[in-house]
């Protein structure tokens, strides 16, 4: 066996001949035959033991190395425009390798997020070690999971299981030994769908990261990020980019130091984008500013602070934490307009006649000074007549000529008559371990309704300023209601007692009307809740449908450029049409890219603010969950919040917090489901659920893991429930017949699907 080759000889040889690296293929090269193969096979072995060679399927590779063909997920373009991928399985023990994707012309667009097979080609000298060609595209990122990983214990060769923390998800996920990546018994995990679909048996997985312990407080949020995808780590280039910013000067702005500007926040805000003043003019009408932090200066078209912007879309907030779009730098410094510092603003100046109408606008690039940070409270307690020792002094020229504009706007916004929806936001606060310490309902002060009214003016002065300036833009859009969900709205309405116009164009004056007669009385939160239901979802555009809900025919986004990336889209188009932009390299405008890509830009952000929403409901509802944990068995009131086959959904009234009554806690009889009408009627007793109904129930369960509450009713609208028929008895004399139960339909299937199997 002389011709056995040395463990060096197969590494070399391996890696010359990438594409050829099956046991026959280096056996062929070596000349090996016969008995000698086992040798060969027990060198390869010892080779994948010691970590210098990975099996893939039948063929071996360096692990060090990316296979020639692998399959990537694209990041996105850097500052440069380059476009690099990451490679979805590296086994090596330094960091993943850059790799450059090279598209050719004739190659389908791949997005950021999709995966894609591609051929890899080694480079020497360049900043990345491989370049990608395309053989196909797969799609986006696979089916992600985050779970509770187990396995057996004291077996490191056994595979493992992981339970999902969706609600209403019990369906468990099987982890190879080889896919389980280090994580222990009990910890938090995240997840990947690994291969097809399963027809028959658990569906496959491998873990892609490690996160915790599931129990730990402030593991909350972090289930949400993960579960919903969620960037929350900053990428090195992002913040040395960031690091490097420098203050603004003064070139090329205006000084706007001497307008009377302040900000008005909650008491924990992180960042002060907006900034606001008034002064009264004669003829009983007002002038307003509203600046908004310059963003645009530090965050360039092209850099990687905005490439990561872009990804994000907007920032996230949780009731322990922030996943900001930009670095803190810039949110929490540079760009926040603190008190008694200068800061690059872009602002707009509005002029309103006596009867709160804007008949002006100008806007300008400049640099404004706050005089001071105030909160909603300490505002609110200003106007009342109760100053404190920081509002005392800016009682004259600053807080009664503001409340002077707002009485003004208030004026305007009566005869607009957007949508009047009265919907508490709930507050958590937590201890200082993380830990839910009270769940309360906001206060809304005039304060709030102040500060929401002159950027709903300064918003509408961008989006018609853009328009005069033929700039393109991205609007924010908000549509009325379908005919269907408006049909089903009028149907609660007449139900309740009262009437929505019909056989005309829909306007928003008409819904306020519902909502006027429904307010005192036992209808007013099904009636909200009902319209609010009615709704389309607003979204990002470059094309103007108007805003339904605030009843304005343009509205354009560009109060929150910190939090929000389509407000920066908007600053860059007003410093491109204004001329302000920065010369050279450094433009700071809309760019062609920016242009050509708007619509894409549009989509995206739209899907991120919806992804935002949803994971900081569900961080919500597990954060609900757990402060109610503890008072399992309690009865509380609430109201009936939605109707489905399977049960109903009640609100309860002390926290908000959503809870299921499945049909089983309701009564021992079989429930009619009318979606229509969004009722269950019990086929014996009569009794009859309906959206608004008011209900005591016991909470049964509360699981802090998924968010899930479970309740048992026990009265429905004052009354406690009639007594049902136990299971199996028959059916009342004129009652309709009793359906089949899912779960014995569900059986039926399978069965005739068997035998059909069978004969086939």
């Amino acid at each position: 066996m002389d011709n056995i080759p040395s463990k060096q000889d197969i590494l070399d040889w391996i890696a010359e001949h990438p594409d050829a690296s099956a046991k026959r293929d280096i056996a062929k090269a070596f000349g090996i035959k016969g008995g000698a193969r086992i040798e060969l096979k027990k060198i390869l072995k010892d080779l994948e033991s010691e970590g210098l060679l990975e099996r893939r399927r039948r063929h071996y590779q360096d692990a060090e190395k990316l296979p020639p063909v692998t399959v990537l997920e694209l990041i996105g373009p850097d500052r440069n425009g380059d476009l690099f991928a990451r490679p979805m399985e590296w086994q090596g023990s330094g960091p993943e390798p850059r790799v450059l994707f090279a598209p050719r012309k004739s190659d389908p667009a791949v997005g950021p997020g999709e995966r894609f097979l591609a051929r890899l080609i080694p480079v020497r000298g360049q900043d990345h070690h491989y370049e990608a060609r395309l053989i196909r595209r797969i799609g986006h990122a696979a089916h992600k999971i985050v779970g509770i990983f187990r396995r057996p214990t004291g077996d490191k060769e056994a595979e493992g299981r992981i339970l999902p923390i969706d609600k209403g998800v019990d369906r468990e996920w099987r982890v190879r030994a080889d896919a389980i990546h280090g994580a222990q018994d009990g910890e938090l995990v995240e997840a990947e769908q690994v291969g097809p679909k399963a027809r028959m048996g658990l569906p496959q997985a491998r873990i892609t990261e490690r996160l915790g312990d599931p129990s730990a407080p402030r593991a909350v949020s972090l289930i949400a990020i993960h579960q919903h995808g969620i960037p929350d780590d900053l990428p090195d280039a992002v913040i040395a980019e960031a690091d490097a910013a420098k203050p603004a000067t003064m070139a090329g702005r205006d000084d706007l130091r001497q307008i009377p500007l302040i900000t008005i926040d909650p008491s924990d805000a992180r960042d002060h984008d907006d900034a606001v003043a008034a002064v009264a003019e004669p003829d009983g009408g007002a002038t307003i500013w509203v600046a908004i932090a310059d963003v645009a200066y530090y965050v360039r078209p092209g850099s990687q602070l905005d490439h990561e912007a872009r990804l994000r879309g907007n920032s996230t907030y949780f009731p322990d934490r922030v996943v900001p779009m930009l670095p803190d730098v810039l949110s929490g410094d540079l760009c926040s307009l603190h008190e008694n510092v200068d800061r690059p603003v872009i602002s707009v100046r509005m002029r309103l006649d006596a009867q709160g109408n804007k008949v002006s606008h100008t806007f300008q690039r400049g640099m404004m000074r706050s005089l001071a940070s105030l909160s909603y409270e300490q505002a609110q307690a200003a106007a009342d007549g109760q100053p404190d020792a920081a509002t005392e002094p800016l009682m004259a020229d600053v807080i009664r000529p503001l409340w002077a504009a707002y009485d003004l706007l208030k004026s305007a916004r009566a005869r607009r008559q957007p949508l009047d929806l009265d919907l508490p936001e709930r507050k958590i606060e937590l201890t200082a371990d993380g830990r839910v310490k009270s769940v309360n309902f906001r206060e809304r002060f005039d304060a709030h309704r102040l500060i929401e009214e002159f950027m709903v003016l300064a918003n509408v002065a961008a989006a018609e300023e853009l328009e005069r300036l033929r700039r393109p833009l991205l609007y924010r859009v908000h549509e009325e209601p379908t005919p269907e969900k408006l049909a089903a709205l009028r149907e609660v309405a007449e139900a309740s007692g009262f009437t929505l116009a019909k056989g005309q164009v829909l306007q928003t004056s008409h819904l306020n009307r519902l909502l006027a007669q429904s307010e005192g009385t036992e209808f007013d939160e099904l009636i909200n809740m009902t319209a609010l239901r009615a709704m389309t979802q607003a979204y990002y555009y470059p094309e103007n449908f108007g805003h339904f809900g605030l009843a304005l025919k343009s509205y354009a986004h560009f109060t929150s450029p910190i939090r929000r990336y389509s407000d920066l889209i908007v600053h860059r188009a007003l410093i491109t049409g204004h001329g302000w932009a920065a010369k050279g390299k450094a433009n700071d405008g809309l760019s062609q890219h920016d242009i050509e890509t708007l619509a894409e830009t549009a989509k995206q952000i739209s899907e991120t603010e919806r992804r935002s929403m949803a994971a900081e409901r569900d961080t919500t509802d597990r954060y609900l969950a757990a402060y109610l944990s503890e008072r399992v068995g309690t009865e509380m009131t609430g109201r009936i919040s939605g109707i489905q086959r399977f049960g109903a959904f009640v609100r309860l009234d002390e926290t908000g917090a959503d809870g299921l009554l499945p049909i089983r806690e309701i009564g021992r009889e079989f429930f009619h489901y009318d979606r229509d009408a969004q009722t269950l009627m019990g086929a014996e007793t009569g009794i009859e659920l309906g959206i608004g109904q008011r209900v005591t129930v016991r909470l049964v369960e509360a699981v802090p893991m998924t968010g899930g509450l479970m309740l048992e009713l026990v009265e429905l609208d004052g009354k406690p429930l009639p007594r049902g028929g136990g299971a199996g008895r028959g059916r009342g004399a004129g009652q309709p017949p009793r359906k089949r139960p899912a779960q014995s339909r569900l059986r039926e299937a399978k069965r005739t699907q068997k035998r059909k199997r069978k004969r086939d």
